[in-house]
Order: structure tokens, then sequence, then C-alpha cells
């Protein structure tokens, strides 16, 4: 836009002055700057920016979550077995206190187990000390689905057509069950969950896990509205290292060390689960419990009379 400068008579765009042949004598020529525009343009500013890159461990960042910081008392519940379905809305507030962070006692097919979020490296820390436990004892882990054992595992042997065993049929008929499997870990597995080898060279980097999938109504409808594994560990008295079957008397124990919350599903048999190492063929027998020996199965027993 133009205005008109009394001054100089000359025009102004926009603060700059335009040079007018009537503000020159006629008998004078125009200067050789005569049509031009001027602008007091400021000079550039020099900017610094300061970048600072820092790199964090993508494993770290992985499992990260918030530590769960605890406000009530310890929430206790009690879910009729017979009748998960209809108490399924009983356990939201439990599924809400796994994602969070907490550590809890909840029912399987065999005894009661302390569990926590398989995603959450502070909730498996705490579990450990909860119990009592140090970094090299292995903990398991209970999975809703074969795609989860799939996920944190390498998995069932399936055969190969060269004389192998699809032992991955054997085992879909016994589980849900009694049992836990021996199973090399992936690396999807956190590192606080899974022990590693024999000191040889030979197994050192060798991780292995034990795998459940327990046939409890109220443990599988808990995974279910998880959508994950969680970590587990037996429950036992501290002291004379017996299977805790009792809510309340797991409650009395296991409350003062920081328990979050009881999953009271009725009181439990002595009765824990088999565990078979899945690594070595035939699979073996490392500890006889509730779970029958099926006949792909094998045990100390058969070994040392194979040898004699």
């Amino acid at each position: 836009m133009a205005a008109y400068c009394y001054g100089c008579q000359t025009k102004v765009y926009n603060g700059g002055h335009l040079a007018s042949s009537s503000s020159f004598p006629r008998s004078s020529a125009a200067p050789a700057t005569f049509g031009r525009v001027y602008f007091d343009a400021p000079k550039p500013r020099r900017f610094q920016v300061l970048a600072l890159s820092v790199k964090r461990s993508p494993k770290r960042l992985k499992y990260a979550a918030p530590r769960f910081t605890k406000e009530d008392e310890m929430l206790y519940v009690e879910v009729d077995p017979s009748q998960s379905g209809a108490d399924s809305w009983k356990l939201e507030p439990v599924v809400d206190l796994l994602k969070q962070g907490a550590v809890g006692v909840v029912p399987t097919d065999t005894v009661y187990a302390l569990v926590c979020d398989l995603r959450n490296n502070s909730a498996i820390e705490r579990l450990r000390r909860i119990k009592n436990i140090g970094p090299l004892k292995p903990l398991g882990i209970l999975c809703h689905s074969f795609h989860d054992i799939d996920t944190y595992t390498t998995g069932f042997p399936r055969g190969d057509g060269q004389g192998h065993a699809n032992l991955f049929r054997y085992v879909k008929q016994c589980i849900p069950g009694p049992y836990t499997f021996i199973l090399t870990a992936t690396k999807q597995l956190p590192k606080n969950c899974i022990r590693y080898g024999m000191a040889d060279a030979k197994y050192k980097l060798r991780k292995d896990v034990g795998v459940r999938m327990p046939d409890d109504p109220i443990c599988q409808a808990i995974l279910e509205k998880m959508g994950s594994p969680l970590i587990s560990t037996s429950v036992k008295c501290p002291k004379e290292n017996e299977w805790l079957l009792d809510p309340v008397i797991i409650a009395d124990t296991y409350g003062p060390e920081g328990l979050d919350f009881i999953v009271d599903g009725g009181v439990r048999v002595a009765e824990p689960s088999t565990v078979v190492d899945m690594k070595v063929i035939p699979p073996k027998i490392i500890r006889q419990g509730k779970g029958p020996k099926l006949h792909w199965m094998v045990t100390e027993d058969d070994n040392e009379s194979a040898q004699s």
C-alpha cells in the first residue's frame, strides 16, 4: 500500500521510500536508483542448536513400566470355582492390579501360585522379595494358550519326518493340566525370570523356563483377561518349606510381606504339578506330581533299568 510523505515528497511503500520525478528539479537527471525500494533489512541472527542424543537400551524399554504404588490394604476376593463364569466380574480389580504391577496369589489346578505380570520387571523383583528367593532361582510362567508358549519359548517338538516323534501331538492331549514343561526360552522372555545353565561354557548361554497351562477356571479367566502370561512360583511356608493350601493362612503369612491381593478359590490339596524336561528325547520326568506318567515320558528309574 502506498502513502505520500510530505517531508521528502516521495511515495512510501510499507516503510520504504520510492523516489518520484517530482522530487527532483526538472533540469536535473533522476538518480540511477529511480524506481527502487529501500528497506532497512535486519541483520540475520545466528542461532546455536544444541542436540543431545541419549541412547537407551531397547530391551530395558521393552519391559519398562511405572512402579506399582500400593495405597489400600490387601485385596481379598472369594470366587467359587464352580461359578467362575458368573463370578468373573469379581476378577476385574485383580486384573487391573496386575496390569499396574501388583503381586498376588491365585489358585491353579494344583497348589496356589504367587504371580505377577510377565511384562513388568519391577513386579518380578517384588515377587522375589516377597517370597525371599534369589535371582538364580528360575521362575515359571502361566499361559492361556499354545500361542503364548510359542511366543516365549521355542515350543514343543513337532517332528521333522526323519524319525523324531511329534511330541506336540501328545502334549495337546494332557494340557491344560497339572504339568510343568521345561522348554528353551526365547529372547521375548525377560532375563530375570529365567536361569542360565551350568557354569560350563558349553551351557552358559542355555536358558530354560517352566511352562504351565493350568486346568483351573479361575486361573484361566485371569489369564484370558490379562492377554499375556503371568510369572509364577508356588506358595510355600517360608520356614518349613511346605505347601500353603489355605488362602486365609497365605494372607496371614505373606500379607505383612507386601502382598497386594489374594484370590480365594477354596482350600487346595498338596499335589504339585509334574515337571517334565522336554529338552531331552524321550522327555524325562524330573518331579512326579499330580499329573500321571504318560507312555511317552520316562523317569530316572527307567534310565537306570535300561543301563543295567
